[in-house]
């Protein structure tokens, strides 16, 4: 008779084994995410991704000929206690030793009116880093997937005017010796939901006390359909609706976005920016080397 846990450990092998497993072996393989003697700290927001994510890295090293380390770190901004024993029971039912961090970010940004998601999402960042590195670890992992690199992608072209994509991985300017992984870089959002039901499991969708605020003003304005989905009038939504539509006529659409990444040629770009440095087709074209 199989725990709970291992269930949930058999459907992601066996069950979800092509939306899920090779997806995600596929992805640390080309990437070369984790070496051998690695200690990696996996980043848990208590969210369907990153827990999916801490699974997955579970089962890599048992199952893997790669020996490396991991540390399960979950960091408190100043959840609601319903959000941190959500996060504890799903960890207990899991098998997943977490190590939880007490910080104040929440309190730290709440008055903030310019932009408080992304001095939040900074600092978490940087929170997570000083931990992981004080626990030993060279390596992050975080559990963004492949619809959020081919949203970001989008985004950028459509609201920052420049092309450029979520990489799988990166060293830290920060944190000398240290590197972000992304090892859920071509598992796709609908198979984690569809794992995430299969299982019967419930995990935190957004704990953040900004969207409680707008959640709870919404409700007392009798505005009850919206109340509790907030990320609905984020820009990210509006490109996953986008996506959504375009899929209709081209099924295709979200491989040629990220294959786009993986295909620029500079020959025929009017700029690119490399190393820091601005070069304009101009510079080449008056010299002959131009297309």
């Amino acid at each position: 008779m199989k725990t709970p846990c291992q269930r949930i450990e058999s459907s992601i092998i066996k069950k979800f084994r092509k939306e899920i497993w090779r997806p995600f072996v596929r992805g640390m393989q080309e990437f070369q995410m984790v070496k051998a003697g690695d200690r990696v700290a996996v980043c848990i927001s208590g969210g369907k991704d990153s827990m999916l994510l801490a699974k997955c890295m579970q089962e890599i090293l048992r199952h893997g000929n790669v020996e490396f380390e991991l540390k399960f770190l979950v960091m408190d901004p100043g959840y609601h206690p319903d959000n941190r024993r959500m996060i504890e029971e799903n960890a207990r039912l899991m098998e997943i030793p977490i190590e939880i961090m007490e910080s104040d970010i929440f309190d730290a940004v709440v008055d903030v009116e310019d932009n408080p998601c992304y001095l939040c999402a900074r600092m978490r960042r940087g929170f997570l880093y000083a931990n992981a590195k004080r626990l030993g670890c060279n390596k992050i992992a975080l559990g963004h997937h492949f619809n959020d690199v081919v949203e970001t992608t989008l985004m950028g072209i459509l609201y920052g005017g420049q092309f450029n994509t979520m990489m799988p991985k990166l060293h830290s300017t920060n944190f000398p010796g240290m590197e972000l992984i992304r090892p859920l870089y071509y598992v796709r959002e609908e198979d984690i939901l569809a794992w995430k039901d299969y299982n019967g499991l419930r995990f935190l969708q957004c704990a953040c006390r900004f969207t409680e605020q707008i959640a709870k003003e919404r409700a007392a304005a009798g505005d009850a359909a919206n109340a509790a989905d907030i990320v609905h009038t984020s820009k990210r939504q509006e490109v996953k609706e986008l996506i959504a539509a375009l899929k209709r006529t081209n099924p295709s659409v979200e491989n040629n976005i990220l294959k786009s990444a993986e295909n620029v040629n500079l020959d025929i770009c009017l700029g690119y920016v490399s190393g820091g440095v601005r070069h304009h087709f101009m510079d080449r074209y008056e010299t002959g080397s131009g297309t």
